[in-house]
């Protein structure tokens, strides 16, 4: 099997974890985040996916990764099916098939540039900056009840997107020159935001159900990684100019079936919680 194949394999047992640690984390904000067994379920899963996840970087470019972690929505959607017993409506299938045409498109057009750039310290230190500065401005404005699930999970998909380009970036040293050239500074940012990351998207489930939230963070990791992978590492896609304008329509057809499987991977919510201002 070729790194493609290991990378999508991987990525998608990535993705099975995830979407069962977004239930436990839904079910752990219902219980008002109480119980030790519940949290270190929550964080078993999570650390399962991310596991995962940081192997199939070292096989696939980050766009790719990051695309098939958009198969969180699809897993999730039998689980929403069997807790609330409900069925798999027309409409469910429609932004099923929406999402993973939008996918197919993606693969089909990434191509694996080689090696990817590897960082200087002041350009992780820089990246970092941004990100930490763009997190908590994203936090800090979680005010609102509506405006808090978007803005927290909004928050978590940038921390976890950057987390995976540097750690594409830290495999990248430590398989071309060693441990050695392993910058100290990216590993740190790396648990740092993939910590912050995690906490964040358990805040966003509080009384906000599993919709919005998974559907904010499912949207912003893969989009602000593959801006990233673009920029920082020189990931690239086929056919220039004309594939960059067809990955982008393939993002956005992608983007509209995700946030439908989102709602529709939603169960109810409690009425109590009041409505936004």
């Amino acid at each position: 099997m070729g790194s493609l194949g290991w990378a999508a394999g991987l990525s998608v047992l990535s993705a099975a974890a995830y979407a069962a640690a977004a239930v436990a984390q839904e079910r752990l904000a219902e219980q008002g985040h109480r119980g030790w067994s519940r949290w270190a379920v929550a964080l078993l899963l999570t650390g399962a996916g991310v596991a995962l996840h940081v192997v199939a970087l070292n096989f696939g470019t980050v766009a790719v990764v990051q695309a098939l972690g958009t198969l969180t929505l699809l897993f999730a959607l039998p689980i929403h099916v069997v807790r609330y017993r409900s069925r798999v409506t027309p409409a469910a299938w429609r932004d099923a098939a929406l999402t993973v045409a939008g996918l197919a498109l993606i693969l089909s057009l990434s191509v694996d540039s080689g090696d990817p750039a590897l960082l200087t310290e002041r350009a992780v230190r820089v990246l970092s900056s941004i990100t930490a500065v763009v997190v908590f401005l994203c936090a800090a404005g979680a005010w609102r009840v509506y405006k808090r699930q978007v803005l927290l999970a909004g928050a978590s998909g940038v921390a976890f997107g950057i987390a995976s380009v540097l750690s594409k970036a830290v495999l990248a040293s430590f398989t071309s020159d060693g441990a050695a050239r392993v910058s100290p500074t990216a590993g740190t940012m790396v648990v740092a935001f993939a910590a912050s990351g995690y906490l964040l998207g358990q805040l966003s489930y509080r009384g906000a159900g599993l919709a919005a939230p998974l559907a904010t963070v499912s949207v912003t990791n893969p989009l602000v990684a593959s801006v990233a992978g673009v920029v920082v590492l020189g990931e690239g896609v086929r056919f220039g100019t004309v594939g960059l304008l067809a990955a982008a329509s393939a993002a956005l057809v992608m983007t509209a079936g995700v946030i439908g499987l989102a709602r529709r991977s939603a169960g109810p919510v409690d009425e109590t919680v009041p409505a936004a201002a």
